[in-house]
Order: C-alpha cells, then sequence, then structure tokens
C-alpha cells in the first residue's frame, strides 16, 4: 500500500524531509539545470522539485497515484495536480520532454508497467529521471521517512529494469549521506554530510538518481506482467543530460 500523499506532503515540511528535497535537488540540478521550453511530467510525488523546474517549463504537471492519493500542485493559482492509475498515464504519446518519477517505484504494484507507460508518454530521445531509496542506504532503514517504505533498490536493479523498459541510463548519482535524524539535518550539517560522503563514502546515499534515455530504435519495452518484482544494478554509462553535461560527467560511475 502506498504511502498516503497527505504524510508526504507533512515529511517534506519537516527538518529531514527539507533536508533530503534540498540534497536531492542539489544533485537533480547538477544533471537537469533548468527545463527551458519543455513539457515535464512529474510522477509519483515530485512535488517538492516541481516548483523548481516549474517557471520555466513549457508545461509542468503532476501525476500522483490513485493509491497515493493526491495534494494541490502548486500551493497557489490553479492546480496542474492530475489523480489516476499510473500504469494507464492519461496522457497522449510521447508528449513530455522529461519525466520525473519520484516516490513512485518504491511502493509500485507492477515496476513494468509504470515504466512501460513512462516509455509511452516520453517523447522521442526523451529523458527520465528516477530517484529512489538506496538499498545500501540509511534512510532506506528509517521507517519515520518516506524511503523506509517499500523496496529499495541497488544500482544494478535499477539498471535491469530501465534496460527492460527500453531506456538507456546516461548518468548516475547519489544524495542523502546524511543520517535520517533531526540533529544531523539542518541546512549546514546536510551540506558537510553531503561533501564528506560524496568523497569517503560514494556508495551509502540514501538515494539512488538515474537519468536515462528512450530509446526509439527499440519496438517497444517488454510486455509488462502484473507481478512484483524485487529490485535492481549495471555497468556505467556516459552522462549525456544535453543541459549538464559536464556536471553529469562528473556524477557517480559505480
Amino acid at each position: 500500500m502506498r504511502r498516503d500523499a497527505v504524510e508526504l506532503d507533512r515529511f517534506y515540511r519537516t527538518a529531514p524531509g527539507r533536508t533530503a528535497q534540498a540534497m536531492i535537488l542539489r544533485r537533480l540540478a547538477a544533471l537537469w539545470p533548468d527545463a527551458k521550453g519543455l513539457d515535464l511530467l512529474g510522477l509519483g510525488y515530485a512535488a517538492p522539485w516541481l516548483d523548481h523546474y516549474a517557471p520555466s517549463a513549457r508545461r509542468a504537471v503532476a501525476f500522483m497515484p490513485a493509491g497515493q492519493g493526491a495534494v494541490a500542485w502548486p500551493g497557489e493559482g490553479a492546480s496542474r495536480t492530475a489523480l489516476g492509475d499510473e500504469t494507464r498515464l492519461p496522457f497522449p504519446d510521447a508528449m513530455f520532454d522529461r519525466v520525473l518519477v519520484t516516490h513512485a517505484l518504491e511502493e509500485a504494484e507492477s515496476l513494468p508497467a509504470l515504466l512501460r507507460e513512462v516509455w509511452r508518454v516520453c517523447a522521442p530521445q526523451g529523458r527520465v529521471m528516477i530517484v529512489c531509496a538506496n538499498r545500501s542506504g540509511l534512510w532506506a532503514r528509517a521507517d519515520s521517512t518516506p524511503f523506509g517504505h517499500g523496496r529499495p533498490f541497488s544500482k544494478g536493479q535499477l539498471s535491469g529494469l530501465l534496460d527492460d523498459a527500453a531506456f538507456e541510463a546516461t548518468a548516475w548519482a547519489r544524495a542523502l549521506y546524511a543520517p535520517p535524524w533531526r540533529m544531523a539535518c539542518g541546512p549546514r550539517a546536510g551540506r558537510v554530510w553531503e561533501e564528506t560522503g560524496e568523497r569517503l563514502f560514494p556508495g551509502f546515499g540514501g538515494v539512488i538518481l538515474a537519468e536515462a534515455v528512450k530509446r526509439v530504435a527499440a519496438l517497444t519495452p517488454r510486455a509488462a506482467a502484473r507481478t512484483r518484482r524485487a529490485g535492481l544494478e549495471a555497468g556505467p554509462a556516459p552522462a549525456l543530460s544535453p543541459h549538464g553535461s559536464r556536471s553529469a560527467s562528473r556524477s557517480e560511475k559505480r
């Protein structure tokens, strides 16, 4: 069962939640600095990061799974939140240039079906960014955070899922090296933990970020059987993000 959207929203208003938001955005913005002129979809619970991209995007939509429920996004003005079946997205084929997937894979009923839909709504050469709990990180063991619920993933497991869904991984990064304790999650402490962890313990970030490009040469993703699949890891690939190739080249290649 998915975490309720209200619980997710409440978490991101706490000190650990604000640190998680900032540290993930730090790595995300290195790969995707902005979304100028692009159509952007946030799938799962992406509201904390859509605020960064919405001002420059041509279109930005937050899609939240029915099992999770929804909160209105943005906080002011007309809502751009949609609620529905994550395996039957209500969008035309090839509609979005960028798809940000957060708090979506860990509790999905069918990973292949979800990723098949992401592939369908991505434009040719469209980019997807998956942010999910790292199996080796402390945050996956903390029930007090959303990252401690559902299935965490390893890099290899994510690689396998992306390959099956006809995506090619182009950049990898990790974030959230601070332990999930309130005392370690102040703005200054969070940055110190992040910089230290990236140098000394690069494999133990709380979340994995995987950027991938839609493979248009592939016919379609593999058929999506409605079965649970435990996790994901694979060899490194060059960082090809068109807006952040230099920053992405420094992304983790482990």
